[in-house]
């Protein structure tokens, strides 16, 4: 009998938990697990910018995988270069060079400037061109090309996001007989959303053609049943199981996770309660902001609120303040210049307006902050403040949870459009559209009794440790490992796993 958990239709997996102290014991047989993304990031570096490098170099490491794609250079000799192979700890690393028009056409292009903010529910920002979409279509086969020489027999292969969508369909072309899984980081929209994007049929069956695909919240697995349904004349079978034009798929929710754990203890180290800013010596109230520079993460909408919360709140004047950190990302892209600007011009508005010589109101950081320095952040801040109009999941909401010191916690208000809301009902979920209702849960926050205070992140803090990055990915590999005929025995489980 196999030890696989199901999981059900719009819900995710019962948490699992691995076999020896650090991840899944994969055996000789199958083979190994292949991760494949757009970027391969440095799983050893201090500072990440993204959910993405932090779990799946956890979940590498206790798989002791291969992980293959773009090494994030451009080269003019990229189409007859072979990928570049190394090895970090227990774990390979696989790259290849793109060259610069594959760049352009393949990152900035579809991805970036079509897919991307499709997505995330902004039609008015994506920019499809054919030429784009044909380049994004080649360099999945490309990548295909690549990898096929490095596979084993029965290794499990599991893509992962936007720009990949494609990769199964160019795998199989190719005779892969590896099970192949994918996992969407980003919502996935309403039906009618991407059916407006150029090539969405096409992205559509090649979507069909992997084992299992996994969305962060059920609502995104709904929106991709109902496209199925409804635009690629498919149906729903029993269980998660979808099918059209002649394929059939599992697709179900995994909400990603965080090492809770380790943040905890990152948070209660002592180069974390060190010296940091002088200000967190005084007496005033620090609200939270940490974000990659994007247009999706409502950045305006944020900075309008604490103003509004100044205005209409006089009592908070001099008593507390807005620390934002905005890491850059896809400067080259003319939007993300044009968000940093509207970003820089209210920060100055709202410090001329309100600040003086003795106190500040907005604190501002353009640059990426290493994880020590967030965690004491974190846990010194009195609000956490996660604004997303939209969002695949949201890390830094579970990041903020696990920081606090628990017998005095702070307060997350979080965007009910963040992915992570599904999961975090305890936090004081806002409309980031309505600079009122923010104003007001900001006040509510900064004075919520600490009775209050701790019961709620009670509830939260056993909700990330229980759906942690482990979960996260032993609920995909084993319902992975589920999706065969005959269900292969995996992994080792420690007694009385669910």
């Amino acid at each position: 009998m196999s030890n696989v958990t199901k999981v059900e239709l719009g819900m995710p997996a019962k948490p699992m938990r691995p076999a020896n102290n650090g991840g899944p014991e994969i055996a000789q047989k199958p083979g190994r697990l292949v991760v494949v993304s757009n970027r391969v990031a440095d799983v050893t570096a201090k500072t990440q910018t993204g959910g993405l490098a932090v779990a799946l170099g956890d979940a590498l490491r206790a798989s002791r995988g291969l992980w293959f794609g773009a090494s994030g250079q451009t080269s003019v000799n990229a189409l007859k270069s072979p990928p570049k192979i190394d090895t970090i700890g227990e774990m390979t690393r696989a790259t290849i060079d793109l060259t610069p028009e594959e760049e352009e056409g393949y990152y900035y292009g579809y991805s970036n400037r079509c897919l991307w903010p499709a997505f995330h529910y902004r039609l008015d920002l994506a920019r499809c061109k054919e030429s784009d979409a044909e380049i994004y279509f080649n360099v999945n086969a490309r990548f295909a090309d690549a990898l096929m020489p490095l596979l084993l027999p029965g290794d499990m292969v599991w893509v992962h996001d936007y720009h990949l969508i494609p990769f199964a369909e160019e795998l199989k072309r190719r005779g892969c007989a590896s099970r192949i899984g994918f996992f969407l980081h980003t919502p996935f929209p309403s039906p009618e959303i991407f059916a407006a994007v150029p090539q969405q049929k096409r992205l559509g069956n090649a979507l069909m053609t992997y084992d299992v695909v996994g969305f962060q919240t059920s609502a995104d697995r709904d929106n991709f049943a109902r496209y199925v349904t409804t635009f690629l004349d498919g149906e729903r079978l029993d269980g998660d199981r979808l099918t059209a034009q002649g394929q059939t798929t599992q697709a179900s929710a995994f909400p990603i996770g965080i090492d809770a754990a380790g943040f905890v203890r990152l948070a209660q180290t002592e180069s974390a309660k060190g010296p940091l800013l002088p200000f967190l010596a005084d007496d005033v109230k620090t609200i939270i902001g940490v974000d990659r520079l994007d247009y999706t993460k409502g950045l305006p909408e944020r900075l309008r609120a604490f103003e509004k919360l100044l205005e209409i709140y006089p009592q908070h004047r001099r008593q507390v303040r807005l620390v934002q950190i905005a890491a850059p990302t896809r400067e080259e892209l003319p939007v993300y210049q044009e968000i940093r600007e509207e970003v820089e011009r209210l920060v100055g508005r709202i410090n001329g307006r309100f600040g003086d010589l003795s106190w500040q109101p907005v604190t501002y950081l353009h640059r990426p902050v290493p994880q020590e320095i967030l965690a004491r952040l974190y846990r010194e801040s009195a609000v956490g403040l996660v604004t997303p109009l939209r969002d695949g999941m949201n890390l830094v909401a579970k990041e903020y949870i696990a920081a606090q010191a628990p017998e005095d916690p702070g307060v997350l208000v979080l965007s009910r459009f963040a992915g992570a809301a599904e999961q975090l009902r305890e936090a004081l979920l806002i409309n980031p559209h309505d600079t009122n209702e923010m104003a007001r849960a900001l006040d509510r926050a900064l004075t919520m009794p600490r009775q209050e205070r701790w019961a709620r992140h009670n509830r939260l803090m056993q909700r990330i440790e229980t759906y942690d990055v482990a979960n996260w990915r032993d609920s995909f590999l084993q319902t992975f490992a589920e999706s065969e005929s005959q269900p292969l025995n995996l992994f080792a489980q420690r007694p009385g796993a669910a």
